[in-house]
């Protein structure tokens, strides 16, 4: 257990990492940074991509100027899902918490916390909570 969440904080911190240097600071100034919380910027949608049911969404980042970094975190509630959908470009999604099942250009497998799934451009996918769970993930891709 312990040996878990070691890894998983170690899998947190660098995706923290890899996110702030590749990020462009609004201004030019050394030793900038951002700082969001989570209560700042949560969202509670509908699954993505036609999923249904109740998810929260939470996009970091998202009014830095020059950031080419899409940087989310979204729980999906029981009964939601991210839709099954084609993918346009590179995206992981890292499990944090909850398990579930993905579905990967048609075929299914499970999915728990600590596992990361790279989605290549023309890929389909979408993701499902265990039935009366809740399914956590990290979401990493390129802005348009």
């Amino acid at each position: 257990m312990k040996n878990n969440f070691l890894r998983y904080c170690c899998l947190i911190l660098f995706f923290i990492i890899v996110t702030l240097f590749s990020a462009q600071a609004q201004t030019s100034e050394p030793g900038k940074y951002i700082l969001e919380h989570d209560a700042q910027v949560a969202n509670e949608q509908p699954g993505p991509h036609d999923g249904g049911g109740k998810s929260i969404g939470y996009s970091f980042f998202d009014d830095v100027k020059d950031y080419k970094t899409a940087f989310k975190k979204r729980t999906l509630k029981p009964g939601s899902s991210i839709g099954y959908h084609l993918q346009q470009e590179d995206e992981i999604y890292y499990i944090l918490s909850g398990t579930g099942e993905m579905k990967m250009n048609e075929k299914t497998f499970a999915v728990k916390p600590g596992d990361a799934i790279l989605t290549r451009p023309g890929s389909s996918h979408g993701l499902t909570p265990d039935k009366n769970s809740e399914l956590t993930l990290i979401i990493v891709y390129p802005k348009k």
